[in-house]
């Protein structure tokens, strides 16, 4: 039972951890962040479930698409949504994000209809066994994506042109931009990598659970949750912290039950961060004077 939980607990996590690395690439560039990145994660699953079931296309056809799809969702929020108060100086982008989250949701609600519906994938119905366990194979999957995800992150902002790129407009922005740097593009592609993120975990995950118009809202404030849990600055710590989030769910409904899991598994998360305000992997920033 144990073992079972923590094969459960590492795919959760790991799903709130791509979620979460949508959080860590638009802070590190930006210091803003997307919080309709749960609505992302909404219109990735709908949209895929609307190629592949309703229309028929092939999965990996469907996959793309609607990977597509959500990059132009996150270079919309980031336009219209981020940057009109985001240059002014103001954090009415906060609000803005939010607003545009429960937006999405409600128009998937009068198009998509609000009954859960079943993705049935060509990984849904592979099972594996694992330590006697009969376990679905997307458990195993969703792991190994946010594995190659946080791993990719951290190999291509130090070793490829595009991580010095992002470095530089991270440092300073206005000597980015003398550089002949458009940090106004970079900024927009880290949204549509964010929301690129959300809609690799919520197709991963649909086949698992219900698909319907608000799957997303509790995801996005865990994965967000996870995020600070980590140090949002640090991909390898939001990673981990998702792993982390995601193992402590489990384990907890199956000694507790799933009455307790939120109570307990946030009342931890409070906790850890008033022992370590900048997350469990977060450095300490350093101020000169």
């Amino acid at each position: 039972m144990l073992s079972a939980a923590i094969i459960t607990g590492l795919g959760l996590g790991s799903m709130y951890a791509l979620l979460a690395l949508g959080f860590h690439i638009t802070y590190i560039v930006s210091k803003t962040v997307n919080f309709a990145q749960g609505s992302a994660m909404m219109v990735g699953a709908v949209v895929a479930y609307t190629f592949c079931i309703t229309w028929g296309f092939p999965y990996w056809v469907a996959f793309f698409i609607t990977l597509i799809i959500c990059a132009i969702y996150g270079l919309a929020i980031e336009r219209f949504l981020v940057r009109p108060f985001a240059s002014k100086g103001s954090e009415a982008w906060l609000m803005a994000t939010v607003a545009g989250g429960i937006l999405v949701d409600n128009l998937a609600l009068f198009s998509f209809g609000k009954e859960p519906r079943q993705f049935v994938s060509e990984f849904a119905g592979l099972n594996v066994d694992i330590f006697n366990g009969n376990i679905s194979a997307l458990q195993i999957i969703i792991p190994l994506v946010g594995v190659a995800i946080t791993v990719s992150l951290v190999l291509v902002g130090k070793y490829t042109r595009l991580g010095k790129v992002l470095q530089a407009c991270v440092q300073n922005p206005q000597s980015a931009q003398l550089m002949g740097i458009n940090v106004s593009r970079v900024v927009a592609i880290s949204f549509a990598i964010s929301t690129v993120f959300a809609a690799i975990s919520g197709i991963l995950i649909a086949p698992l659970f219900a698909v319907h118009s608000d799957m997303g809202t509790l995801f996005g404030l865990k994965a967000f949750a996870v995020a600070i849990l980590g140090g949002i600055a640090s991909a390898y710590g939001v990673f981990m912290a998702g792993l982390i989030f995601g193992l402590l769910e489990a384990i907890i409904t199956i000694y507790f039950g799933s009455a307790f899991t939120q109570i307990i598994t946030f009342s931890l998360v409070i906790v850890a961060l008033a022992i370590k305000p900048n997350g469990l992997f977060g450095k300490n920033q350093e101020v000169k004077v």
